[in-house]
């Protein structure tokens, strides 16, 4: 536990001993006047939240003098300036002000998302020692040494609005305005450099972090799609072993298996155990590995599809504490990758290997940029050197890199999905926005109005041709019925000649003695069989016929 808390809080001093990463937003006061700035307010913005790239906020500022520690805090009677609306009711969309303490940021931005909020300002309820209009106008107060960072707590995911942290004596200014019941307007912008028709965009990752597994699987079709137009490097997240003490003057490991070249280059252990499973000198050296990959199959093209093949061939066969490190394993993902095993150990040999207590030039130059870029947390990205908001999804920095690009030189494929409610799918689609798959997520995506069409076209074909066919085949079994009820009834062929037994057998079948009425009253006996056989052969008896059975007549004139 004490190792632990060294490391951190190494790590935290290297952090914040460097430079702001570039800004991407601005914050300005629209109304009143009196509140505006040349250059906007200076601010910071959130570790976590949604940031729509490209756009912009432009709403009425509510400020509510409750700390927002709970959903139930807040309502139209502690909001300033109080709500001009029916029953109380706030004019939607608005921006909420809430005070900074008592609670991480993300509970305060989560609860005034369920309030209705569309973004969040966060009031610094502490001066920053080193901003003299503060202290100045402050005295006697204390004042923070370390600026507020607006980090996630671990559970921000579900924050779908952005915050802006505002520094306490320009907080106060809005304070003053809105608590005398005056409307302020504030606008929030969001951008990412534009300067050219080339985006360059980098990932920071650490291999065996499960938070990276799914967005290297899914960003790979899009590294591809965006192709010559945009520039990907990859960077791995260690930490310098000499800031957090695990390597002493007289080359000492402290740290044992967190590090590697005697304690100089060290990683977090994935499955917190130092005694067994991935180490975090095995997370180092996979980081070099794929460090020396990316300098041989993607530094060129800024692409890199050998790279994407072994990363994600790694992910699928190495991937688990029995094979992290394994070199069968590791050969294995190069070739099917087509890496060429030798190139690699030759690179990493040369930067300056893992073993003795020596620098790695690859090694340095990491630690080296991710101080530059405030780094702090992974998975991260940076577009055109500007730190990528949000949620680290494959659709959002795919938008951040879309929407870096230099205007009227966007890619066709920016143009075709950036947009697209699912951008995945339409990048897989080739630019069809809702035509390609989206595997994973168990969604697909929206259906354009011609694919709709069509699919409604073959299916009434397929039900009318069904149709059509079960319509024949019962036409043709009802004839077959008939026919073969007619054959029952109908007299053979040679049913006129005399003399025939049959045609006695049929006359007398089809007309007793008893029914044959008049007929029987004026002839003899002998004309009896000769009435008969007129009737069964059509003779003028079949009147009778009709009239005592109309069924067996038709059936015997047909």
């Amino acid at each position: 536990m004490k190792l632990s808390s060294a490391i951190i809080t190494g790590v935290i001093a290297a952090v914040f001993s460097t430079a702001q990463a570039a800004g991407t937003t601005k914050l300005q006061v629209q109304i009143p006047q009196s509140l505006k700035r040349e250059n906007g307010y200076d601010h910071r913005n959130a570790l976590f939240g949604m940031l729509p790239y490209g756009g912009s906020i432009q709403q009425q500022v509510y400020y509510t003098n409750t700390k927002l520690c709970s959903g139930s805090e807040i309502n139209s009677k502690n909001l300033f300036p109080q709500p001009s609306g029916e029953n109380g009711a706030m004019d939607s969309p608005f921006i909420l002000m809430v005070d900074r303490g008592d609670c991480t940021f993300v509970t305060k931005v989560r609860n005034a998302q369920h309030f209705g909020a569309a973004a969040v300002l966060i009031a610094d309820d502490k001066c920053q020692c080193d901003r003299a209009n503060c202290t100045a106008g402050y005295s006697g107060q204390m004042c923070e040494s370390v600026e507020p960072m607006m980090a996630d707590d671990g559970s921000g995911t579900d924050i779908g609005i952005p915050s802006f942290l505002l520094f306490k004596e320009d907080a106060d200014a809005i304070k003053d305005v809105v608590r005398a019941e005056q409307v302020v307007r504030v606008e929030m912008s969001f951008s990412v450099p534009n300067p050219d028709d080339r985006v360059e965009y980098d990932f920071w990752s650490r291999p065996g972090d499960s938070n990276s597994f799914s967005f290297m699987t899914d960003f790979k079709d899009m590294a591809v799609a965006l192709d010559k137009h945009a520039f990907f490097t990859p960077h791995y997240a260690i930490y310098d072993g000499n800031a957090a003490g695990c390597h002493t003057a007289d080359g000492q490991n402290q740290c044992m298996t967190l590090c590697t070249n005697h304690g100089r280059y060290c990683a977090n252990d994935p499955d917190d155990d130092l005694y067994s499973g991935v180490s975090g000198a095995d997370v180092v050296t996979e980081s070099l590995r794929r460090i020396c990959v990316w300098s041989h199959y993607g530094s060129e093209d800024g692409i890199g599809l050998n790279w994407w093949n072994y990363v994600n061939e790694f992910m699928a066969r190495c991937n688990d504490p029995d094979y992290f490190a394994s070199p069968d394993c590791i050969k294995d993902a190069f070739s099917h990758a087509g890496i060429d095993a030798s190139k690699i150990e030759t690179c990493m040999k040369d930067s300056g290997g893992l073993e003795a207590d020596t620098n790695n030039n690859k090694l340095d130059n990491e630690i080296k940029m991710q101080r530059e870029l405030g780094v702090i947390l992974v998975p991260t990205s940076f577009v055109n050197n500007a730190q990528v908001k949000g949620a680290m999804s494959p659709a959002n920095v795919f938008e951040a890199i879309c929407s870096g690009y230099a205007e009227g030189t966007k890619p066709e494929i920016c143009e075709q999905c950036d947009k697209c409610p699912d951008i995945l799918g339409c990048v897989r689609g080739g630019g069809g926005c809702g035509l390609g798959p989206s595997p994973g997520d168990g969604t697909g995506g929206s259906v354009s109005a011609h694919t709709f069409a069509s699919s409604m076209f073959l299916l009434i074909c397929l039900f009318s041709g069904a149709g059509y066919w079960y319509y024949n085949r019962t036409r043709e079994e009802m004839r077959e019925q008939v026919r073969g009820i007619l054959a029952e009834y109908m007299p053979l062929e040679d049913n006129g000649e005399e003399g025939s037994p049959s045609n006695g057998m049929r006359g007398n079948f089809m007309m007793p003695p008893q029914n044959m009425g008049g007929a029987s009253q004026t002839a003899g006996g002998g004309m009896m069989q000769s009435q008969e056989m007129s009737f069964a052969s059509g003779g003028g008896g079949s009147s009778m016929m009709s009239g005592g059975d109309p069924m067996r007549s038709s059936l015997m004139s047909s």
